[in-house]
């Protein structure tokens, strides 16, 4: 799975996206463009777009959604300090890739949302309704699930919504049902404990889980490294220690389920997760 998977684009002209503190605003409000500019090297945690991250084998999407500030159309975006693109125009992208690959299935995780009223939920509803259809597997018991009973059902889309919104529609899984323990760490070596800390603690049974090896910029951190951003500061450093621990996993419901990370395309990340599954004891479910 990627990270916020949609950072792929971040729109400078767009404003600033409604949960970032004060100081954030503030800065951008003195600095304007060139402010924009060192933030999307912060913000930005993948360089696929859709498409290519699906022709590569991800099938987790992180989403955050936004609306904008005194926006007439109420349009939502995708956002990550920074607005991306329409949430319309990535759920098509995705589309396309499963009406051309009907035996793929994605996971679609939304997971963040801004400025958003009951009106805008019921906007996104719609909209994951006009696009998937049928798609979209209702919400069951996670150990219920298999390639096989949704390729029977002709099922492609797992849908997590983390709002009450999720009780009311029927292909919305509820989003405790996809848990996502962050770190919140610039330390490899912490991370890593708190990864193998929280597979240790997962639930038997009963939800999705993912290990998110996402290393998490302090203040500090982007002070010294402005210009450079996230990828050459932090992800590019630290690649080795975290593939060393995603090959040493297991996966399964004692052990990793769906793994995410920044730049998913950075040394052998995919392929790594993706032979996990040739790992599976007969009957667990699969690692994304």
């Amino acid at each position: 799975g990627s990270h916020d998977s949609f950072s792929f684009y971040i729109d400078e002209a767009s404003p600033v996206g409604p949960e970032q503190p004060e100081t954030v605003q503030n800065f951008v409000s003195v600095f304007g463009t060139v402010a924009k500019k060192l933030m999307r090297k912060w913000l930005a945690t993948q360089t696929m777009n859709f498409t290519s991250q699906l022709g590569a084998g991800i099938r987790y999407f992180d989403l955050r959604i936004s609306t904008k500030p005194r926006d007439p159309d109420n349009e939502l975006y995708f956002a990550h300090g920074l607005f991306s693109a329409k949430v319309k125009e990535g759920l098509e992208e995705i589309n396309a890739f499963l009406a051309d690959h009907p035996k793929e299935v994605v996971f679609l995780d939304f997971n963040h949302f801004y400025g958003m009223q009951k009106y805008h939920h019921e906007k996104l509803v719609q909209m994951l309704k006009d696009t998937y259809g049928n798609k979209m597997c209702p919400a069951i018991f996670a150990h219920e699930v298999s390639l096989q009973y949704l390729w029977e059902k002709e099922h492609q889309v797992l849908v997590f919504y983390h709002s009450p919104v999720a009780l009311e529609v029927p292909f919305l899984w509820p989003g405790q049902m996809m848990p996502a323990p962050w770190a919140n760490t610039t330390d490899p070596e912490k991370l890593i404990q708190f990864l193998q800390a929280s597979i240790t603690e997962r639930r038997k049974k009963g939800s999705f889980f993912i290990s998110q090896v996402v290393l998490t910029p302090k203040a500090s951190t982007v002070v010294k490294g402005v210009a450079s951003g996230l990828r050459e500061t932090i992800t590019e450093r630290a690649l080795p220690a975290m593939m060393q621990w995603v090959r040493t996993q297991k996966p399964g419901e004692s052990g990793v389920n769906i793994i995410t990370a920044d730049f998913v395309e950075l040394g052998d990340f995919i392929s790594t997760v993706i032979k996990l599954n040739y790992d599976l004891d007969e009957g667990e479910d699969d690692t994304t």
